[in-house]
């Protein structure tokens, strides 16, 4: 007997519909109903203020998943309807382990390079996944408009159900909705970034256990601190952008 599909319960931030629930959740919502599902962390969140586009691409997302801990943790300072973390790399690690319930389905991958694409295909081998339904897209060097004729060419031709983007936030965002508003069809559309890295190398390896306390932003900056001390530290201006607008749309 398949589960009955419930409409997700969801908190407001800064004008953006964050799921509140488990990751299971975000899982059967993309199974039965598709659509584009983004996983902002703090500093990305903080450039809402100037990148209209990448704004507006959390703001027409179908489902967005609460993977800063830093967001939680301010947002749950200032107002008693509580928000949990759900991170991409839980949503990965979830993925992964419903390989049988997704193995009949097509998945396309969508990588920054041709190597990072090999490597995330047999990895998903590795992990029970059949080759013959996963393909793999390079994706080119977007610019200020994230445009892919060929990649809407490629979606239309194979007709994938799922199609996970694992290029850098702020882009990976943007091309989602791209996908979105461009198909003729509805896929499940996962902008969740780095996080398949963690699983298969690329990037440090990350227990589960340092994720769920909040502390993925410290084994990141400990692994390339040049990189992401910079990064995490542009993230602090997020204190005051909630303060100043909660749940409120910036205009």
């Amino acid at each position: 007997m398949n589960k009955i599909f419930k409409p997700l319960s969801t908190i407001q931030i800064l004008g953006i519909s964050f799921i509140k629930g488990k990751v299971s959740d975000a899982f059967l919502y993309l199974k039965n109903k598709g659509g584009l599902m983004t996983v902002p962390a703090a500093p990305a969140l903080v450039t809402i203020t100037y990148d209209k586009a990448y704004y507006q691409s959390l703001l027409k997302s179908d489902l967005v998943i609460p993977d800063s801990g830093y967001m939680i943790l301010i947002w749950n300072m200032i107002s008693s309807n509580k928000l949990y973390k759900i991170s991409g790399l839980e949503f990965i690690d979830y993925f992964v382990n419903e390989s049988k319930t997704i193995n009949q389905s097509k998945l396309l991958l969508v990588n920054p390079s041709h190597e990072d694409g090999q490597i995330n295909l047999n990895y998903l081998v590795s992990k029970g996944f059949n080759e013959e339904t996963i393909y793999n897209f390079t994706a080119p060097f977007y610019g200020d408009n994230v445009i892919d004729t060929d990649l809407i060419e490629l979606c239309e031709k194979i007709q994938p159900k799922w199609i996970m983007i694992n290029i850098g936030g702020g882009t990976q965002e943007k091309l989602g909705l791209f996908l979105k508003e461009n198909l003729s069809y509805k896929p499940a559309i996962m902008c969740t970034g780095a996080a398949i890295s963690f699983k298969t190398g690329r990037q440090v390896k990350m227990p589960l256990w340092v994720d769920r306390m909040y502390l993925g932003w410290l084994s990141r900056c400990i692994s390339n601190p040049k990189v992401f001390i910079p990064r995490y530290l542009k993230g602090f201006k997020l204190l005051k952008l909630i303060l100043l607008h909660k749940s409120n749309t910036i205009k």
